[in-house]
């Protein structure tokens, strides 16, 4: 899975129009803002956590970090990031690209309570040069999370 997929999984909602791809890349929040011309809370950086054999992918606020503490308690294993196979075995994405859009089973997406003050956000749409401006709403109804959660500190 890749950008066209997700492009393609957008563009079949009805969101195809708002995807954006850019000449530079915006693999991080930094640069993602950036491109976008945004600050870096806005940006829905896509987290990807193994809890256990569950592949977990969180979406938060680009301003905020995982608490362990909050993980552990939310998800009962400590928190432990993908590394790079094990995330393009279970999403076929790549770090810098990651999304939380049409992630095929086993994988949960779960959304942290820091994106709840925004009304916009910016999520990757599978590539390191590429975004989607979507409402909280929206990107609930699109991202199908198993939750919403509490696992970051930092944003408060």
């Amino acid at each position: 899975m890749g950008f066209n997929e997700v492009n393609a999984y957008l563009t079949q909602a009805g969101y195809g129009d708002r995807v954006q791809e850019f000449d530079v890349s915006s693999a991080t929040v930094e640069l993602a803002a950036q491109a976008l011309g945004c600050p870096p809370a806005y940006i829905a950086k896509t987290l990807s956590f193994m809890a256990g054999t569950q592949p977990l992918l969180i979406v938060a606020a680009g301003d905020a970090k995982v608490d362990n503490a909050k993980f552990k308690a939310q998800f009962h294993q400590k928190a432990k990031m993908m590394t790079a196979q094990e995330l393009e075995t279970f999403t076929g994405l790549h770090f810098g690209g990651v999304c939380p859009f049409s992630v095929p089973e086993p994988v949960q997406v779960w959304l942290d309570a820091s994106l709840r003050r925004f009304e916009v956000v910016y999520p990757a749409c599978g590539s390191s040069n590429s975004a989607v401006r979507l409402t909280l709403a929206e990107l609930e109804r699109l991202s199908r999370p198993a939750g919403w959660v509490d696992v970051c500190k930092g944003w408060e």
